[in-house]
């Protein structure tokens, strides 16, 4: 029965190849994460079509050009992924992003089909979702750039695994928040939690730390004890607080070796008394803090009198490192998430939105002391990120930015499109002030929101594109090359040249091989005398660079560098 199949079949040759080659995968894969790849029909569509932005004119939101200029992207994110590949590269500190848990829920879509919980490709569908998308987005992030998941049991122990490929140089931490205290009912369990997946790189100190309560503020002597606690031990932290009127006003230079206090208390001719790290049995020790850095923690310091009138000093240590599970009331996700998000749009019905205050903490941990973060969410849903953005400018008076991506299908629970229906009249309400259920006026945070929409310039091939293709995209590219320069105001459009404005300089795009007009595109920028980028059209690379640059003029090659971005998506 075996004799009609020979090594020589060619059917069976390629059976046996592709068989090595799942073996070989198989072996490099181990331990590791292993899931059938399903092609998603907008990565496929992207070897064709590539996307480029189109602003929203309608939906601008202008406050003040002095207020950080936000972005909303209207399309799959997969495509805003692609667009923001170019003009973000390396540039996002955050990546704060809620995707759809794959509940088996009429809550996502792969290839425009609902997937739901007896799909027996259930897991490798939202792995190769995940994947297409995680892959863009890790390109986005500064080098201590942070990514926060939310997640629950669903895929938590998957996408841990494929974070873990996809980030090698990252660690990763789960962090538990108790956001339902009233329980999910499963079988066995009441589920009230799910996760933020914390991925930072590794080595470095990428998250802040965390305000303590009163409760949880330690106070403890500045001056050492213990082993290593004496002078001889570090001498640079021998050196005298210096008191006056019962403050701290200042503090000494570090004492000379043959110098030695008669007391840890010296009175001063001034008035003033120095403080020395010298215990009561008059043994010379050392503070916990160098002279060279004491200061910066002057604001926690405290002045304590003990027994036999000896001053001291007391460290009140007022922040500490975040803990792994967060419990408090403000993170219930119906209380702070779904009756919050009714206060500002009372027609709204969308399922699940997270507690403002769980994003809220969930972005301070990174960008708290990060005034002039770049913040990014591709599963914005109904814009609690840019909500929670919004809130810690107008609390700390930063400069953050985000980007929220958002698709616009009816898919929420409510009705309309999730951009235009939920996230952008939310954004707006924040922004401008709205009136809430008691007929409150609440005040407005003042910002800037720019929208855009993805739109698709066909290539007809990626890895050759014809230069009828690359004519287009020249044409079609404005609005994604003045995102990229953080210009974002058209003040010229002709069919020879775009030019934007913003931030005190400009960007030009000019669309033509022939150029006729070049110079007075040039003249008439160089008017202006401001830092200018100038996109000019070019089939390869840095062909005009040394002949077109000037003190104010940078030039920059188009379409070329766009194609090539796009390439490398391809190759991803």
């Amino acid at each position: 029965m075996f004799s009609q199949i020979t090594m020589t079949d060619n059917n069976l040759q390629k059976k046996v190849a592709e068989l090595e080659a799942q073996i070989r995968k198989l072996k490099k894969n181990n331990l590791g994460l292993v899931f059938e790849d399903k092609k998603e029909d907008v990565v496929e569509q992207s070897k064709i079509k590539v996307p480029v932005l189109k602003e929203v004119l309608k939906n601008r939101l202008n406050s003040d050009d002095a207020y950080p200029n936000n972005l909303m992207i209207e399309g799959d994110n997969y495509l805003a992924l692609s667009v923001l590949s170019y003009t973000h590269k390396k540039n996002i500190d955050l990546i704060y992003i809620d995707p759809p848990y794959n509940t088996g829920a009429k809550n996502w879509k792969y290839n425009n089909d609902y997937v739901d919980k007896d799909d027996e490709y259930r897991h490798s569908k939202w792995l190769s979702f995940m994947r297409h998308r995680l892959n863009l987005a890790k390109n986005l992030l500064k080098d201590d750039g942070v990514l926060i998941c939310a997640i629950d049991d669903n895929e938590q122990a998957h996408l841990g695994v494929l974070i873990e490929q996809l980030f090698p140089a990252h660690e990763q931490h789960a962090i538990t928040i108790i956001h339902n205290p009233k329980g999910v009912q499963g079988t066995n369990f009441s589920y009230t939690h799910e996760y933020a997946i914390f991925v930072a790189p590794k080595n470095k100190k990428a998250i802040g730390d965390r305000s303590l309560t009163e409760e949880e503020i330690y106070v403890s002597n500045l001056r050492n004890w213990g082993n290593e606690s004496e002078r001889t031990d570090a001498k640079n932290c021998f050196y005298p607080i210096i008191l006056k009127g019962g403050k701290i006003i200042g503090f000494g230079d570090v004492a000379s070796n043959e110098f030695h206090p008669k007391s840890a208390n010296e009175k001063q001719k001034d008035g003033s008394i120095y403080i020395w790290p010298i215990d009561e049995k008059g043994v010379e020790r050392k503070w916990r803090y160098a002279r060279q850095s004491v200061e910066e923690i002057k604001d926690i310091l405290q002045i304590k009198e003990s027994r036999g009138g000896i001053v001291q000093i007391m460290i009140a240590k007022d922040y500490g490192t975040y803990k792994t599970v967060w419990t408090d009331k403000k993170y219930d996700a119906s209380e702070y998430g779904t009756k919050l998000l009714r206060e500002i749009l009372p027609k709204c019905d969308f399922d699940f939105p997270k507690s403002l205050y769980t994003v809220y903490d969930c972005l301070f941990a990174v960008v708290g002391s990060r005034p002039n973060a770049n913040v990014l969410d591709f599963f914005a849903g109904s814009g609690t990120t840019g909500h929670a953005v919004l809130e810690m400018n107008k609390i700390d008076g930063g400069n953050r930015k985000f980007i929220l991506c958002t698709n616009n299908e009816n898919n929420n629970g409510g009705n309309g499109g999730i951009a235009e229906s939920v996230c952008y009249p939310r954004i707006k309400a924040v922004i401008n002030g709205y009136k809430n259920k008691k007929n409150e006026r609440v005040a407005g945070i003042p910002s800037n929101l720019f929208y855009y929409q993805t739109d698709l310039v066909d290539i007809e091939q990626i890895h050759k594109v014809p230069d009828e293709a690359k004519i287009r995209i020249t044409y079609e590219a404005g609005e994604m090359i003045g995102v990229r320069e953080d210009t974002l105001n058209e003040i010229e459009k002709n069919d020879w040249w775009q030019i934007f404005e913003g931030n005190g300089k400009l960007t030009a795009i000019y669309f033509k091989e022939d150029k006729t007009k070049l110079g007075e595109l040039i003249a008439k920028l160089e008017k202006k005398n401001l830092p200018t980028a100038l996109y000019i059209f070019s089939w390869g690379k840095n062909e005009y660079k040394g002949e077109y640059s000037s003190a104010n003029i940078r030039v920059e090659d188009i379409p070329e560098p766009i194609i090539e971005v796009y390439k490398e998506i391809n190759r991803i």
